[in-house]
């Protein structure tokens, strides 16, 4: 049962108002143009060609460098996608760590580096800035390096420095290995050559030193090299091509060859580093 207050519109008034209604609704679909999206002109309106892009994404500059030079076989650079890292902040000088190495001396050498112990330190600790200490008790040089050290190749110059005066050679020689980076020494044993035992192996040592030593100094003159004899084992200091030479020539001297064919040898090679340096 309808409240007492409401009004009650009459039958002929409602069927007008749905009428007028209808009339309007006709008319403004009539006047509305139809939009073909095909044809359209507007430049806001994408086209079915046109590629398509969510309208929450950019494209990406490799979208667009496709929708300008659509070519496959063109190569893409997408230049915007590289990384970029801040400049490195200067680091925290570490905390230096000392490194030790400890050389033994045969005894038979220990003598000798007493003597020219004034020699040996200097170029040591002046040069490769190492610290360096004689340890008489234990038989051995020790190195270290230091806050100075600068190289980081400087314990093993030092290393190969003492090596060299253990293994025969004279102080001024040895220091070269500290000057020059093209220097190497090279060991090899009389019998490696040539089985040779008793006196046989006398005259064969013999023969590569020569009366007073004439024999080794031609060979380390006419090969710029430096050659220690300690007992059955050879040891020649000097560079790559130079080595090659006086091992020759120290192995023609083993093998039995008379010392005037070994001069003429190295006359002849000795000419020819002249003629190539």
């Amino acid at each position: 049962m309808p409240a007492p207050t409401a009004l009650v519109r009459a039958p002929e008034k409602l069927a007008e108002d749905e009428a007028s209604r209808t009339v309007e609704g006709s008319t403004l679909i009539e006047q509305d143009p139809v939009i073909d999206p095909t044809t359209s002109t507007d430049p806001t309106t994408p086209s079915q060609n046109a590629p398509f892009h969510p309208a929450h994404t950019k494209p990406t500059p490799l979208q667009q460098d496709q929708e300008v030079n659509p070519d496959p076989d063109r190569m893409q650079i997408d230049t915007d996608s590289r990384p970029v890292f801040p400049p490195e902040k200067p680091s925290k000088p570490k905390h230096h760590r000392s490194e030790t190495r400890k050389i033994p001396i045969p005894p038979h050498r220990l003598t000798p580096l007493k003597t020219h112990w004034p020699k040996i330190y200097p170029p040591l600790v002046e040069h490769l800035k190492l610290q360096v200490r004689m340890n008489v008790k234990a038989r051995a040089v020790e190195l270290r390096t230091s806050a100075q050290t600068t190289s980081s190749a400087a314990l093993q110059q030092g290393d190969d420095f003492v090596k060299a005066f253990t293994l025969g050679f004279d102080v001024d020689d040895a220091v070269a290995l500290l000057r020059l980076d093209d220097l190497y020494i090279e060991t090899f044993e009389v019998r490696d050559v040539k089985m040779l035992q008793g006196d046989h192996l006398g005259r064969a040592i013999g023969r590569i030193a020569g009366k007073d030593g004439k024999t080794k100094f031609a060979i380390e003159n006419a090969s710029r090299t430096r050659v220690s004899l300690m007992g059955g084992t050879v040891h020649i200091l000097g560079g790559f091509q130079n080595i090659r030479v006086a091992r020759e020539a120290v192995v023609s001297l083993i093998l039995g060859s008379p010392p005037s064919k070994v001069y003429g040898n190295l006359r002849t090679v000795s000419a020819r580093m002249k003629e190539r340096f």
